[in-house]
């Protein structure tokens, strides 16, 4: 079967990510082909808006081809990592440009990769079965797929919170942090890519639009603001424990499980992507990336959490008063290949 599918109904291009049995995680031909196929509809008159949805009912996309990654890294001398990040960095800053109506349907699992091909677009359309969350420093990464630039954007200090935890998110949630422009239910969807061929794209989602529900998140919104705006992780930390509260305390013990460097690079990042266009948060990424890539604790994470699945990462430091600051800075210098140029 096909990884990717691509079909022209009127002039909608509609789009299927087709990976059920591995919930749709993009590959690097998938990769390849979408960016291909966007370049072409963007010029095509014929093409109006470009609809992307995922194939199967369990999610739209889950992220990047992880178990690639990891042979990638753990095979002296294999660019391939490379080549992934600077290919989907590129996918993802050119549907954050694209100059059409770019509908994602999430619906299901939305994480990593799966980020990174829809929160960029124009609308994005959610279901009650969307799980949106960006796990990264979990498995000893950041987040990356352009969240440098749509994280700290999001309100108060949602991006940070979100950032650094790995929180997942439910249809209200996503709603409220910006991730999700409407929600629409499931079994509304198709019925609503029919309309979209015949009606205006903003009338037609707006018809289309159900209220979500309370977001879970407004309840705790104080705290993250007040917590997550500190500079530093270890702050964030210190805020946590002096709030005192049951809430408090188990996202400070979530916190104690990621990547201490991760965590300290997250929180440089996202305060510096507040300040970057989307082209230039993108070659900030690809930079952390290629460190991350050659160093211990992504190769660990994903060993931990994929491969071996223990859910028992060694991070190498183990603490974050062993991650020094030139050990962050060292992040964030240029890659031997160069930076990203798009």
């Amino acid at each position: 079967m096909d990884e990717i599918l691509f079909d022209v109904v009127g002039a909608v291009g509609r789009v299927t990510l087709s990976r059920p049995k591995a919930l749709n995680a993009l590959t690097l031909a998938m990769t390849r082909e979408l960016d291909a196929r966007l370049i072409d509809w963007a010029a095509d008159d014929r093409i109006a808006a470009v609809v992307v949805e995922g194939a199967g009912d369990r999610a739209f996309c889950a992220g990047g081809d992880i178990r690639a990654l990891y042979a990638s890294m753990t095979t002296p001398g294999d660019r391939f990592s490379a080549t992934f990040y600077r290919e989907e960095y590129t996918l993802n800053h050119r549907i954050h440009a694209y100059p059409k109506p770019y509908i994602a349907l999430l619906d299901g699992v939305v994480m990593g990769g799966g980020v990174g091909v829809s929160v960029h677009g124009s609308h994005r359309v959610v279901t009650e079965n969307v799980l949106f969350a960006m796990p990264e420093t979990g498995i000893g990464l950041f987040p990356d797929v352009g969240a440098t630039h749509f994280l700290p954007r999001m309100p108060g200090a949602l991006g940070m919170y979100l950032g650094l935890t790995g929180a997942r998110l439910r249809a209200a949630d996503v709603i409220y942090a910006g991730v999700g422009t409407h929600y629409v239910p499931r079994a509304r969807l198709g019925e609503l890519v029919d309309a979209l061929l015949a009606r205006p794209i903003d009338d037609c989602l707006a018809g289309f639009a159900a209220d979500a529900g309370e977001p879970p998140l407004a309840e705790h919104r104080a705290v993250i603001d007040r917590c997550f705006a500190g500079p530093t992780i270890e702050a964030i930390l210190a805020a946590l424990e002096a709030e005192g509260t049951e809430w408090a305390d188990a996202t400070r013990a979530t916190l104690a499980t990621k990547s201490p460097t991760s965590l300290k690079v997250t929180v440089r990042q996202l305060r510096a992507g507040a300040a970057l266009d989307f082209a230039a948060a993108m070659r900030l990424e690809y930079r952390l990336c290629q460190r991350f890539c050659a160093d211990h604790d992504f190769v660990e994470g994903i060993r931990s959490v994929v491969i071996d699945k223990d859910n028992a990462p060694q991070w190498r430091p183990a603490n974050l008063a062993d991650v020094t600051e030139a050990d962050v800075d060292a992040h964030f210098q240029p890659p031997p290949d160069g930076d990203l140029i798009l």
